[in-house]
């Protein structure tokens, strides 16, 4: 009789160690974090304020990415859910001393719930295309108007954060120039693009952008095209809450066109599209192209040379600025820079 040897069964690796994309995307990550983090040591206190408002940008585009990017549902009206989290932020402290840690995640639960009603509404109509942007432009307006008449919102005033005279971790507020204004963005931002990573390669982000390359054949394999749908407009709603509680925090006011004005809108869609829609890492390249161009314009208006004199107290050039630089993405660029590099570096 002869003894069956039995082979000694080889312990199944992680598949994940051997996903050389996620760790590509880990160490990105980790070295970018570490690289801004840094930034304060070095940066004066104007350019820390560049920092902080790119920082925010980032924030906004990665949000709005989620929803339009990888779910293909393009939003003209992030304007609304930024403005949620700026006005709830603003309410609670200054009504109520609530702190902006616990507005955060208010106004984020608040954003979500308005935002996937929203989206519910438009898709169980079947609003899709330019319909649903158009339609989120609408309800980014109304809600401009709602609080420009609220006695509650103190209407086209807005609200003014009071200052602590210490310095508090728990309000939020820091001396001027103090690194935590950067760090405390840095550190959402980061948690923000790790959640964007696993989500793309999670089960609802394989699913959202089947939706969004066809629908119909995501629909014919059983993916339950409406509630994948709605997990990527409540991530991108809560997200950009939080950025818009943060902002009210680090400039102390807020007010119905700072909250709800197209302009919102437009500095959350131009960064991702500039630096590439649908990918991970092109809102943030996008957003460290754009926070510092708005910083030189802003710049330039208010002290522009002799030869540009016709611009000093001319308002709307960054907009304008902005234009021109999406048109020349789109013809020459039409995937992002970010976008555009992977394309070729992979060829």
């Amino acid at each position: 009789m002869t003894d069956t040897v039995t082979a000694p069964t080889s312990v199944p690796e992680d598949s994940r160690l051997k996903d050389t994309w996620l760790k590509r995307q880990l160490i990105t990550l980790v070295i970018g974090f570490v690289v801004v983090a840094a930034l304060p040591l070095i940066l004066g206190e104007q350019a820390q304020t560049v920092a902080v408002r790119t920082l925010i940008f980032a924030l906004m585009a990665v949000a709005w990415n989620i929803m339009s990017g990888f779910g293909g549902m393009f939003s003209f009206g992030h304007a609304a859910f930024f403005g949620i989290g700026a006005y709830t932020g603003a309410y609670l402290l200054v009504d109520y001393g609530i702190s902006p840690w616990i507005s955060m995640a208010v106004a984020a639960v608040i954003s979500a719930s308005v935002g996937t009603l929203l989206a519910y509404l438009c898709l169980r109509y079947r609003l899709a295309g330019s319909y649903f942007a158009l339609a989120t432009f609408a309800f980014a307006q109304m809600f401009l108007l709602l609080v420009q008449n609220l006695e509650v919102f103190h209407k086209t005033e807005g609200f003014n954060v009071p200052l602590l005279p210490r310095d508090s971790w728990w309000m939020l507020q820091f001396e001027k120039g103090s690194p935590n204004y950067i760090w405390i963005p840095l550190v959402i931002l980061a948690l923000a693009v790790l959640g964007t990573i696993f989500y793309v390669r999670s089960r609802a982000g394989q699913f959202v952008q089947a939706v969004r390359d066809d629908e119909t054949a995501a629909a014919s394999l059983g993916i339950d095209t409406m509630k994948y749908r709605l997990i990527a407009v409540a991530s991108s709603c809560a997200l950009i809450a939080v950025a818009g509680v943060y902002y009210t925090q680090y400039y102390f006011f807020v007010g119905p066109e700072q909250a709800f004005g197209s302009a919102v809108s437009v500095e959350a869609i131009v960064p991702a599209v500039i630096g590439g829609i649908g990918t991970i890492w092109g809102p943030v390249l996008g957003a460290a192209v754009i926070g510092p161009l708005s910083e030189i314009i802003n710049e330039l208006l208010r002290n522009p040379p002799g030869f540009l004199g016709f611009l000093d107290g001319a308002i709307g050039l960054d907009v304008a600025v902005y234009s021109v630089i999406l048109i020349l993405i789109v013809i020459f660029l039409p995937k992002g820079i970010f976008g555009t590099i992977r394309e070729r570096w992979f060829r």
